[in-house]
């Protein structure tokens, strides 16, 4: 495989709070399937046909409900547990530049008003749950993307880490980008450059070369932390794609939350292929260009969130880290479209490889 890596020029030194991507489910650790209330301003409460009394709080990151990507993932898993089991639900989001403290205080008054259990979507909530929890040992917390631990480096007991092997996911995608590329040449955007999004990378080259040894991957982050706007600035994801198709890549693979509608343009503007991340992002996408997504690396937030409250509700709360991978569902590639349709048999023996242990696919890059 031949592989170009480029970082975009323009950093910020804003400090910004952000999280991706963005399932299956699993009881057990390991592989599984205007308010008073909050600071934020962007704050909700909307209560079903009570027939809980079951109170959940939910702090979004940048973006909240709407982001088409991330957050409403875990929107969409929120709203259909508020519809099965009547709960009430405090629904909050991060705001442009705020810090640590910010998130704690989210966290704080949601837990002092009586919410439990209590969502954190993103690994930008880490510091924050590591804090908040703890001072709560009553309050059942859950969190998207990370392992949060206490100050002797050990689990906290009442935090649930909901995560997922993204890797296995993008190697399915990447495998469609190789079959489909007619130039041997695809392109890789991350948001922000984070081990996590890291393993969106790795998968998807993994996946690239096990079709073709000798595809060139173009490889380019937006920003690198402390600068979080790669993952909200679609004229970064756009201007990155552009270069991309411009040097001949004719598949581009985003893990950039909303900065991915800018690699949509670019795709369409180039007449190629682009691939969506989190969601089916081809459901949610405008008509313009749907026909050139390919594909989409499902990430079921959803489905960690429902199934997470289900077992609040039950009354036996899922407990340590779950992990969603290809064997509990919890990653995938999409089909709408149809654009795959004619490769879906080899797309479903990698998965079946993967599955069985046959293939393993790494989790950072080779280099």
């Amino acid at each position: 495989m031949r592989r170009s890596t480029k970082l975009a020029a323009v950093l910020s030194a804003g400090i910004l709070s952000v999280a991706l991507a963005a399932c299956g489910s699993s009881d057990s650790e390991g592989s599984a399937a205007e308010d008073t209330t909050s600071p934020s301003a962007e704050t909700s409460e909307s209560t079903g046909a009570a027939t809980s009394d079951i109170k959940v709080g939910m702090a979004y990151d940048i973006g909240g409900r709407g982001d088409q990507s991330f957050n409403d993932m875990a929107a969409s898993g929120l709203d259909q547990a508020k519809s099965e089991f009547g709960i009430e639900t405090q629904e909050s989001e991060a705001s442009d530049g705020e810090d640590d403290a910010a998130k704690v205080e989210r966290l704080t008054q949601l837990a002092e008003a009586g919410y439990n259990p209590i969502i954190a979507v993103g690994f930008a909530y880490d510091a924050a749950v590591a804090e908040v929890a703890p001072q709560y040992a009553d309050i059942d917390f859950a969190i998207i993307d990370d392992v949060p631990a206490d100050a002797d480096g050990n689990p906290i007991d009442n935090v649930t880490s909901l995560v997922f092997a993204e890797e296995q996911g993008s190697f399915l995608v990447g495998a469609a980008a190789a079959l489909k590329s007619e130039s041997g040449h695809i392109g890789f955007v991350g948001g922000v450059n984070t081990p996590l999004i890291q393993k969106f990378q790795a998968g998807y080259e993994a996946g690239a070369e096990a079709v073709n040894p000798d595809i060139t991957v173009d490889v380019q982050y937006l920003t690198e932390p402390p600068d979080y706007t790669g993952f909200s600035d679609p004229s970064k994801g756009k201007t990155a794609a552009e270069g991309m198709y411009d040097d001949g890549a004719d598949v581009v693979y985003h893990a950039a939350g909303g900065s991915g509608s800018g690699v949509f343009e670019a795709a369409a503007a180039a007449g190629a292929y682009a691939i969506g991340v989190d969601a089916d992002q081809y459901l949610t996408a405008d008509a313009s260009v749907q026909p050139y997504i390919l594909t989409s690396m499902q990430k079921r937030v959803d489905v960690a969130v429902y199934d997470f409250i289900k077992s609040v509700v039950d009354g036996s709360p899922k407990t340590g880290t779950v992990t969603y991978d290809l064997a509990a569902g919890g990653v995938g590639y999409a089909t709408s479209g149809g654009l795959v349709d004619d490769i879906a048999t080899q797309l479903d023996d990698y998965k079946q490889q993967i599955i069985d242990g046959t293939i393993e696919v790494p989790t950072t890059p080779e280099s």
